[in-house]
């Protein structure tokens, strides 16, 4: 057995969003995702539901192998959820989103990203995921997010 120190990062970012959590929350899952991101294609999604829920698990392409994301917090009332994303040898990752009216119509969500090295290979993509890397890959996320929340009829 090896025990090691984590090589690890967080960040967080506060999106604002030009709708109510009621309306965004149900965009946080692998299925509605492909609505609003661009190039989102997950390989599979195992779902009672057909759409996220607990313990959903669905996998996307990273590299030259895939990421395996589990939803392991899904509370709709409470505007949370939380994934787990391993990249085997590589990084694995916990994603939390938590949801509140802006009380203007709008919603704060409030997105924190923590990465853990498994490896060389992983060290890498935890040195690069610096705070400027994030928070140009939020705001992206921000402004795609609004701009499909503003084309909606």
């Amino acid at each position: 057995m090896r025990i090691e120190k984590p090589h690890r990062v967080s960040r967080s970012y506060v999106q604002h969003l030009d709708a109510g959590p009621a309306d965004v929350f149900p965009l946080l899952c692998p299925v509605r995702e492909v609505e609003w991101v661009e190039g989102w294609d997950p390989g599979i999604v195992i779902s009672e539901s057909g759409i996220a829920e607990l313990g959903c698990i669905f996998t996307t392409p990273a590299g030259e192998t895939e990421a395996i994301w589990t939803v392991t917090e899904f509370l709709p009332d409470e505007g949370r959820i939380a994934f787990l994303k391993v990249t085997p040898g590589q990084t694995v990752a916990e994603i939390r989103i938590a949801l509140e009216a802006d009380g203007s119509g709008g919603t704060r969500a409030d997105v924190t990203y923590a990465h853990t090295a498994l490896s060389a290979a992983g060290r890498v993509v935890v040195d690069e995921f610096t705070e400027e890397a994030y928070q140009e890959f939020m705001r992206g996320w921000e402004k795609e997010l609004n701009g499909f929340l503003a084309a909606r009829p």
